[in-house]
């Protein structure tokens, strides 16, 4: 299908967390339209093997492809850390994740080289973080840690409560006690635990990659000649599971109410 700059931008996370991103991208690019997905029939994806990930990233891409998407934004850390690479080799247009700017992002902010990482289970087992981060600096010294409560937690609501602090302390003084100065959230729903994190943490610097990830979008739609001109942006919300249930989550994650949410048929769903 042959696309314009008035084509939408494809968005899609394993559930809700990814309208982080969403919101970053319709601040900074206010023209654009936007076809956000979340597959919250199958989440959360950070317990999945690759191969599951993998699969599920390509059925959703095919998906916002018959859609007519001119790039697609993999609002999902797991899904960036293990089928960026397929469906940048699968789809016909671009495809960014979330990965590589949150790396440029921590890089910046860390002043003693000393960075954390927290995410799911996948995306910390996958090394991504890592990898990106050692190819822009080998010498910083990253420590990881999985914390699989905090999504549980984010969509309970439970985002500054007693029980979220003490998981946080947990879960991060392993990576205080090594000294981390900058740790990033590597998973779309962690900044909404951002005021519990604070308390923790100190003056560690906290890096959300959605903001980043935004400025990425409009450079490259910037380089291709493909920013979108005229009315103001639109965007159509799917859900592989109850449309109401992601509506409820989604207004805790946009901070308003979101436009319709379609029911999306996936393989293997339903």
């Amino acid at each position: 299908m042959k696309t314009t700059a008035r084509s939408p931008i494809g968005v899609f996370d394993s559930g809700v967390g990814g309208l982080t991103v969403l919101q970053a991208l319709t601040a900074l690019l206010p023209r654009e339209d936007f076809i956000y997905v979340g597959d919250t029939a199958r989440v959360p994806y950070g317990t999945k093997s690759a191969e599951s990930v993998r699969r599920f990233s390509l059925e959703i891409a095919r998906f916002l492809k018959g859609r007519g998407v001119k790039m697609l934004v993999v609002a999902c850390n797991t899904a960036s850390a293990l089928a960026l690479e397929d469906l940048r080799k699968a789809m016909p247009f671009p495809v960014l994740g979330v990965i590589e700017p949150g790396a440029h992002a921590a890089l910046a902010a860390s002043a003693g080289g000393r960075v954390g990482v927290i995410g799911t289970e996948a995306t910390v087992r996958s090394g991504a973080y890592e990898k990106a981060l050692h190819r822009l600096s080998p010498g910083l010294r990253v420590i990881s840690r999985a914390c699989p409560l905090f999504v549980p937690l984010v969509e309970e609501g439970w985002v500054d409560h007693p029980v979220a602090r003490a998981v946080a302390r947990i879960y991060l003084n392993p990576l205080l006690k090594r000294k981390v100065d900058t740790l990033v959230l590597g998973c779309t729903h962690y900044p909404l635990l951002k005021p519990a994190l604070k308390k923790i943490v100190g003056r560690v610097k906290l890096i959300d990659s959605a903001e980043e990830t935004a400025k990425d979008v409009l450079g490259r739609l910037t380089k291709d000649g493909r920013l979108a001109q005229g009315r103001p942006s639109r965007t159509a919300f799917y859900s592989s599971d109850d449309p109401g249930k992601f509506s409820r989550l989604g207004r805790l994650f946009l901070g308003r109410p979101l436009s319709s949410v379609r029911r999306l048929h996936l393989n293997g769903v339903d």
